[in-house]
């Protein structure tokens, strides 16, 4: 059987790793988008996104991709997904206008034994809405980690897979795509897939908040959460790879979109999601532990204090800063000077009227009188305390994410602070 043709719709974070992974997997692949500015970008080599790997996959496997805004090339191709981000507003709603608009775009310019896949995450009951006569609309779970995105694309653990009729056999050309990964397939009806990846994410987030919730217990009673940890992950009810290390609340804008789905469904359906208002209220709260500590320790009595950031993005390997808890810091800080840097978000993205650009990770922590490394990037793991106790004015250093070596720390005289241990 001839290999099937991939195409991916929509250019952005989702559909570009995704189509840049199967043409990795030996699929010829088009990555289209009506946007052509961003195809040719993207023809150039030039990435709008930032994961690692993903710049060289691309080069390696260039021979097999295209890029292009011109919708009827989509035609000779044999399995289609709809794969753009979907963007949410500050409560959590998804706006599909985007995806529906490209949905139409992809039906009008495909054969009609074309395989047309959605990807991008949508509520229950978007696929089955979409269905057009003489057409079937699929779905699939995306698997998109943000700073992950090449390995979760090119080693999935499984694909979660929505159909209309779940008993029947896959459609050859997705069948023949998905095999070629050799991971578990596990078709259901459109409705469970869809609500699959909501349900994951709230497993996750009560996972994350089983940990932020007892890590500030141990910051309290003297316990530390990093010694605690393991004996979960050894437990085989709970397993290696679980979700505890605790964080400044949930962040990245999904998971707390598929929150708060759950909540608006249960509203309307008049079911119980008190876990799930528990779980949003917690993140909150932890969200503002930096803030608390920086009042406690310094703010409080020293009025002229400066202080700096150390990363802007929601999490490391990501330019995204959707819900980034250091722009949410930077903000509560607007009476005092804050210079701020990342390695992948310029400063301008904070909003903050004393705001100071730094050129470096040292030169954020000069003269400050306060450190608070607010996203985990591996390069800031190679800091030394001493060096930074050298520049700082001061000695508070906030790392939540314990980058730094906490022995080191408090050998250079620095006032560590991190979640999970209490403040010595």
């Amino acid at each position: 059987m001839t290999r099937p043709r991939i195409a991916y719709a929509g250019m952005t974070h989702l559909g570009l790793c995704s189509a840049i992974a199967a043409a990795a997997q030996g699929f010829a692949t088009l990555g289209f988008d009506a946007d052509a500015s961003l195809t040719r970008r993207i023809s150039a080599g030039d990435l709008p996104v930032r994961e690692p790997a993903l710049d060289d996959l691309l080069r390696a496997h260039r021979d097999r991709i295209d890029f292009s805004a011109d919708a009827t090339t989509l035609h000779a191709c044999d399995l289609v997904y709809v794969a753009p981000d979907v963007p949410t507003d500050g409560a959590g709603v998804s706006d599909l206008g985007g995806i529906d608009a490209l949905l139409d775009i992809v039906l009008t310019n495909t054969r009609d034994d074309a395989v047309i896949v959605i990807l991008s995450q949508v509520p229950p009951g978007f696929t089955r809405a979409r269905q057009r006569p003489g057409r079937t609309i699929l779905y699939q779970v995306e698997t998109l980690v943000f700073g992950r995105a090449v390995e979760r694309a090119t080693k999935p653990e499984r694909f979660i897979l929505g159909c209309v009729d779940p008993d029947a056999p896959l459609p050859s050309a997705w069948r023949s795509f998905l095999e070629s990964f050799g991971c578990p397939l596990l078709p259901m009806r459109l409705e469970s897939a869809e609500l699959a990846k909501i349900s994951i994410n709230c497993a996750l987030a009560a996972s994350v908040t089983t940990a932020n919730t007892l890590a500030e217990l141990c910051e309290r009673v003297g316990a530390d959460w990093s010694e605690i940890a393991p004996a979960l992950k050894l437990d085989a009810r709970i397993g290696p790879h679980a979700y505890l290390a605790p964080g400044l609340g949930l962040a990245g804008g999904n998971i707390e979109r598929d929150l708060a789905t759950v909540m608006r469904l249960s509203e309307q359906h008049g079911t119980d999601a008190g876990m799930i208002r528990a779980i949003v209220a917690n993140s909150a709260h932890r969200k503002d532990w930096a803030l608390r500590e920086l009042h406690e320790a310094l703010l409080a009595t020293a009025p002229q204090a400066q202080i700096g950031v150390l990363g802007l993005a929601y999490k490391e390997n990501t330019h995204s800063v959707k819900n980034s808890a250091a722009l949410a810091l930077i903000a509560q800080l607007a009476a005092w000077p804050v210079r701020a840097f990342d390695p992948a978000v310029p400063a301008s993205a904070a909003q903050h009227p004393k705001l100071t650009a730094a050129s470096n990770a040292l030169d954020a922590a000069r003269e400050v009188d306060a450190l608070a490394i607010m996203t985990p990037w591996p390069e800031f793991r190679e800091l030394a305390p001493a060096e930074l106790a050298r520049l700082m004015r001061g000695r508070l250093i906030l790392d939540p994410y314990r980058v730094l070596n906490a022995a080191a720390a408090h050998a250079a005289g620095l006032d560590y602070r991190t979640l999970g241990a209490r403040a010595s």
